[in-house]
């Protein structure tokens, strides 16, 4: 038998299944998601929303580019961005743009997991971690 978080994680990747349409979330299928899950019994419901919710997160994700930037950064430059990270997944992303001073000079470019940088922050560490 398996354990309940288990099961929470396996009925969640389930509803997770049923939310995306033509490989995108859909916001009437999550509603009707959440809807089924308030109207019917469903075993452990804190821990299958949670589970839920970090796979609609991770998904969302995948189609928003974070850029970090020291100095300033124009709208042209986050179109730029996008279209570039579009082309590279084959799918529509959005660029959004945060100042980080940490950087010194540069950008960072967050999408999903993958992180592409172009600082002179990463640059340094970079150049410390090979001596």
């Amino acid at each position: 038998m398996a354990s309940p978080a288990k099961s929470a994680q396996q009925f969640a990747r389930q509803l997770f299944t049923m939310s995306v349409v033509d490989g995108a979330v859909s916001a009437d299928r999550v509603a009707g998601v959440l809807e089924y899950v308030e109207k019917h019994g469903v075993a452990n419901p804190v821990m299958v929303l949670k589970a839920y919710q970090r796979l609609i997160a991770m998904e969302l994700a995948k189609g928003l580019a974070l850029v970090e930037h020291a100095g300033a950064v124009n709208d042209a430059m986050l179109a730029s961005i996008a279209a570039a990270m579009t082309r590279r997944y084959g799918r529509p992303v959005t660029a959004s743009a945060r100042a980080n001073p940490a950087l010194l000079a540069g950008i960072r470019v967050h999408v999903g997991d993958d992180i592409y940088e172009s600082s002179v922050a990463g640059q340094l560490a970079a150049l410390a971690a090979s001596v």
